[in-house]
């Protein structure tokens, strides 16, 4: 009986002791995961930024689709410009004083030296770009929402944009109780809310939602 009671109570034991490790391990290896899926999806996120930036600049406004974006950076070019500055004599003015010199004009000038491709000054000569749309997580087939409009802001319209992807998709397969604490997140080393997502529909900012921890964790990789 006595060896019956040990068996039962080491028995118990190791099932406590396995739930506390579990109750360790499981966040971390939810975290450390995480973070690795997070860094993908973040450089993604950074590609669609340049692009949409790029064609900002060059057409006025920013894109929501990504066929047009990515046909954009297929076809449109730079411009490399050069500026000086040129300094003459202001004829009207220095007449109406009776004078020959006196009054100069001083003017900048832009210069067009040439073109060079968007896909090569962005992307180096890569076609990653025809990519980026796609969630890169192994097993996930999902693409990002994009978006474009404008917004009123002082009397003046401006352009937005919005890529996002939802946490549960880029968490898919994990623990469901962890996703759901992490669509709650609030702090200032977290990605927020429910989303991962750069730009924005409701305001005028081209920013992604994620700290600067995973900016300098992308440095440090390159």
């Amino acid at each position: 009986m006595r060896i019956v009671i040990q068996l039962v109570l080491w028995a118990i034991i190791i099932f406590l002791g396995y739930q506390v490790y579990s109750s360790i391990s499981g966040p971390y290896e939810f975290n450390n995961e995480k973070e690795r899926r997070y860094r993908k999806v973040i450089e993604n996120l950074k590609d669609i930024r340049v692009a949409e930036l790029a064609h900002k600049e060059i057409t006025g406004q920013f894109t929501g689709s990504f066929d047009s974006l990515v046909r954009f950076i297929d076809t449109a070019e730079f411009a490399i410009t050069q500026r000086r500055d040129t300094v003459y004599a202001d004829v009207e003015k220095n007449k109406a004083f009776g004078i020959d010199e006196g009054y100069f004009i001083e003017e900048s000038l832009i210069d067009t030296l040439g073109f060079t491709p968007v896909r090569d000054s962005l992307y180096q000569g890569t076609d990653r770009y025809k990519r980026m749309m796609n969630v890169p997580i192994d097993g996930v087939d999902a693409t990002f929402d994009l978006e474009a409009g404008t917004l009123m802001k002082n009397d003046t319209e401006y352009s937005v944009f919005e890529a996002k992807i939802t946490k549960d998709v880029v968490l898919t397969g994990m623990d469901k109780d962890l996703i759901y604490q992490e669509k709650q997140v609030v702090s200032v080393d977290g990605v927020n809310g429910e989303y991962i997502k750069v730009g924005s529909m409701n305001e005028i900012n081209t920013n992604g939602n994620w700290p600067k921890l995973y900016d300098s964790a992308d440095e440090q990789q390159q």
